[in-house]
């Protein structure tokens, strides 16, 4: 039998919570917040993808309906590359880089916007009439260039044309993005979801960016979880870069992270997005769980 719990203690541990969220509530009432998500995120701390996609999308409308106005960018590297296994696809990489043929192209965009896009988009809807997905092909929303002529259709973020952004965010709805670019021609291009929502951030001049990883934020020393930094400026981040301390996948986030706070963005946070409602726990708490990145 499960011991009782004094309702009046556990009336004063929610009134505290709520208090200090308030003062959050207030200042981010009306702004933008990009939150990039996937890859390893989506799979959550125990492996369950549907139960940490059903708490992520909590976490989404629980902003909106305080008055924030989310913008999610989602990636789906693990996604496609289970893909292309199944389908028996052989993959050449340069340099580390998958090389995407039109092949492997299609299968991308099948993944992202037929699957991850979807359901990203389904789970928010559970909570009302709120999510639209797009593909940055969409409305000219990424304008795509070439990242190099060996990795076939990799692109990178020429523009952004944040028009059909702003105005669903003005309707009260969430974009939902998938990283598919075009370049002038019409061309499609996968980009890399973190460098997509650096520069979306940037561009819409967010007032966050939230960086959903599988480590618990940034560390001085990449091997040693104790050197875990809470708040880093853009310069002091720069510095670690260049002594090494940032390293593999952790690189184009911190990319990302400079590109959006240097770009105009308020802040940038990077956190482990497999802990529940990480991002309520980042933005409504004193303390936080990740690391913030400042001007």
């Amino acid at each position: 039998m499960s011991p009782l719990v004094d309702p009046r203690t556990a009336s004063r541990e929610i009134a505290s919570v709520l208090v200090e969220a308030l003062p959050y509530i207030r200042r981010f009432s009306n702004k933008i917040v990009v939150v990039k998500y996937g890859g390893n995120a989506l799979a959550g701390s125990d492996g369950d993808e549907s139960a940490a996609l059903a708490a992520f999308a909590e976490d989404v409308v629980l902003l909106r309906t305080v008055g924030m106005l989310p913008v999610i960018v989602h990636g789906g590297g693990p996604q496609i590359g289970a893909m292309l296994g199944r389908l028996g696809v052989t993959s050449t990489f340069v340099d580390g880089l998958r090389v995407t043929d039109a092949a492997t192209l299609e299968i991308a965009r099948m993944v992202l916007l037929g699957k991850v896009n979807s359901d990203l988009v389904a789970a928010i809807n559970v909570h009302g009439p709120l999510a639209v997905g797009l593909s940055g092909a969409d409305a000219k929303l990424l304008t795509a260039v070439a990242s190099h002529p060996e990795l076939g259709f990799v692109g990178s973020v020429g523009s952004v044309d944040t028009t059909i952004v702003r105005q669903l965010c003005a309707q009260g709805l969430i974009p939902v993005v998938a990283t598919i670019g075009a370049d002038a021609s019409g061309q499609q291009y996968n980009i890399n979801a973190d460098t997509v929502a650096g520069a979306l951030a940037a561009a819409l001049q967010a007032e966050k960016l939230i960086m959903l990883t599988d480590v618990a934020g940034l560390r001085t020393d990449p091997l040693d979880a104790e050197t875990t930094v809470s708040r880093v400026t853009t310069a002091e981040l720069r510095t670690m870069v260049a002594q090494g301390s940032v390293v593999g996948g952790m690189v184009p986030k911190v990319e990302a992270c400079l590109h959006a706070v240097e770009g105009g963005a308020g802040a940038a946070h990077l956190l482990d997005g497999r802990i529940p409602h990480a991002v309520l726990l980042e933005l409504f708490t004193d303390g936080g769980i990740g690391t913030m990145v400042q001007p």
